[in-house]
């Protein structure tokens, strides 16, 4: 079975909320800044990342692709 890591830039959101649209269950919009919060990320040097079940992995990927800034990043190994 496969594994998946997702890693969020969040310093670089601009709150765009298309990851929220995709995948929901992953992902929320912060009132207090306006950015998205990768849920159940862990922040190092501002990169937030978590490993997730291979069944969150095509909402995932639909969220890193319509990022317009391009700072989530969804690996599969």
């Amino acid at each position: 079975m496969s594994k998946i890591t997702i890693t969020h830039q969040r310093n670089k959101c601009i709150g765009c909320n298309y990851c929220v649209e995709f995948a929901p269950d992953r992902w929320v919009m912060s009132k207090r800044d306006g950015k998205a919060t990768l849920v159940g990320g862990v922040n190092k040097k501002g990169f937030y990342t978590t490993k997730v079940s291979p069944i969150e992995l095509d909402e995932n990927v639909k969220a890193a692709e319509a990022c317009p800034v391009k700072i989530i990043k969804v690996k599969e190994f």
